[in-house]
């Protein structure tokens, strides 16, 4: 047996016995069914890390290698927004102060900005552009005004070690550039998003700002599928069920972390899945495995 089959059987046995239960209020459940569609990835040669945790008790619900760092795509974003609602807050930047895009800030694929004829927008349209359609441009428009280093030692700041923005956005990465956008893992991305939503990253005014701007989020295609929300139209709960979320998506990288919301509980989340992203079939059996998660936490906080 190869070192990987070895690695990929090691992961399985881990996610299909490590039968992490919680209890809601009159109930008790389990998340088998994440952890048997996460195992079942698993098998199949996906790396996988997970985790979840009660948003007011802290508890861990569930965990599947979640000290591993996984590349996460464009979930370090939340980072930059971080760095620009901390300046806003100090008065470093004004919320107006208006930032033209340039040749060298273009990039493709997420986002808006780069179909529409404005070529200067304020800061704070920016950020809600960050977190409502993960916006390339806007992205490199924002950190060439903060600079990857400021992002890196606010990221340093706040005890995060394993996660990080790496670069500004990139059509193709060369040699030279780092290998991905941005690295985290499901522990680490757990703590920011609680803290966050219980206002104690910097401040709970910058807390605030950074969530407002996630809730605008428009990507509800791997773990939220499963809520039943309308990703246009969010912002309050709808049959009780409140979401602020950021995904990641990359060639073979898709991951999520969110804060959900229900009527029994809150829960912290994030799920991060590495693969061979050879063919559809291979893609839609990590975004339903990522689904299946979905759905447990949906009855946990249901």
């Amino acid at each position: 047996m190869t070192i990987q089959a070895q690695e990929s059987a090691r992961r399985a046995r881990q996610a299909t016995t490590r039968r992490g239960r919680h209890r809601a209020p009159g109930s008790t459940e389990t998340f088998s069914r994440g952890f048997d569609a996460l195992g079942r990835l698993a098998v199949s040669g996906v790396q996988v890390s997970a985790r979840a945790t009660d948003l007011s008790t802290g508890a861990v619900l569930f965990s599947v290698d979640d000290h591993v760092v996984m590349p996460t795509a464009s979930i370090g974003k939340v980072l930059l927004l971080v760095e620009v609602a901390a300046r806003l807050q100090s008065g470093q930047l004004s919320p107006l102060a208006h930032l033209d895009r340039d040749t060298r800030d273009i990039a493709g694929e997420s986002g808006i900005w780069q179909h529409l004829h404005v070529p200067s927008l304020p800061v704070a349209d920016l950020a809600a552009l960050v977190g409502a359609t993960s916006d390339n441009l806007a992205t490199n428009v924002l950190l060439r005004r903060v600079g990857l280093e400021a992002v890196s030692a606010r990221t340093e700041s706040l005890g995060l070690t394993r996660t990080a923005l790496l670069d500004l956005v990139r059509d193709h990465r060369g040699p030279d550039d780092a290998p991905q956008l941005s690295v985290g893992s499901a522990n680490e991305l757990t703590w920011l998003f609680s803290a966050l939503a219980r206002g104690e990253i910097v401040n709970p005014a910058t807390s605030q700002r950074v969530i407002s701007w996630l809730s605008l989020n428009s990507d509800f295609s791997l773990v939220s599928s499963a809520f039943g929300l309308d990703p246009h139209s969010h912002r309050h709960p709808e049959h009780g069920i409140l979401l602020v979320n950021k995904t990641g998506t990359d060639e073979g990288v898709r991951s999520e972390v969110g804060v959900l919301r229900g009527p029994r509980a809150g829960v912290t989340y994030a799920v991060s899945t590495y693969f061979d992203d050879t063919s559809l079939p291979e893609r839609l059996a990590v975004i339903e495995g990522m689904r299946a998660v979905g759905l447990d936490l949906l009855e946990y906080v249901f």
